[in-house]
């Protein structure tokens, strides 16, 4: 089973590295990380990653994994990546999303009439690639899965892992990874937020949004 995470510069790490520790458990898998060029990919928070593989060199996918940005870069200025991701959606048995990972199958053309979500600060974005936004930790149409914000990439991939080799083999991967979340507070939705803490960060992420081409 191949399973190809695409990495890109200013990634958000954790969008990866969430499923990507679950993912690589699966029976069979092999894991490929393929970016534009093979070689090290600085994510949004200044960590390096590897990409030991450039898109040219990854041309199947059982399951693909397209992480996020904290800029919620969409890659429209990437034409190649996004040829890329609908080459590999066309033979995949899964296509997965991160946060706003969803933006970049938008833009790649992949979420066209489908059910998505995103980040919360995001979602307004996905009607503009035909997508319909569904506020939902996670939501799957046909084979496509995505994921709200960030750590809403784990539930994905234990979803997914269950789906691939059973509830047991997923219930196994959460207990491993102590998958059982009990955060200091009670914020980590817009419906949980003091007001004020949800438009200040609200005016933060759409100012970085709007930074990126469209």
């Amino acid at each position: 089973m191949d399973i190809v995470f695409l990495f890109y510069e200013g990634m958000t790490a954790l969008d990866a590295i969430g499923p990507h520790e679950i993912l690589c458990r699966l029976p069979g898998a092999k894991v490929f990380r393929a970016a534009a060029a093979s070689g090290k990919v600085r994510t949004d928070s200044g960590l390096e990653l590897i990409a030991e593989y450039s898109l040219a060199d990854v041309s199947h996918a059982d399951v693909l994994v397209v992480p996020g940005a904290g800029s919620g870069a969409s890659l429209s200025e990437y034409p190649n990546v996004l040829a890329w991701l609908r080459k590999l959606h066309e033979c995949a048995t899964w296509t997965t999303s991160v946060c706003t990972g969803s933006l970049i199958l938008g833009a790649a053309g992949i979420l066209s009439g489908l059910q998505a979500t995103s980040h919360w600060a995001a979602l307004d974005r996905l009607p503009r690639w035909g997508a319909k936004p569904v506020n939902e930790r996670i939501v799957e149409d046909g084979k496509v899965i995505t994921a709200a914000g960030v750590s809403a990439g784990i539930d994905m991939a234990l979803t997914l892992a269950a789906k691939i080799a059973g509830q047991r083999f997923a219930e196994s991967m959460q207990l491993g990874i102590e998958y059982d979340p009990k955060p200091p507070f009670d914020v980590g939705s817009p419906e949980k937020a003091n007001p004020a803490i949800l438009e200040a960060l609200r005016i933060r992420m759409t100012a970085s949004f709007e930074a990126e081409p469209t």
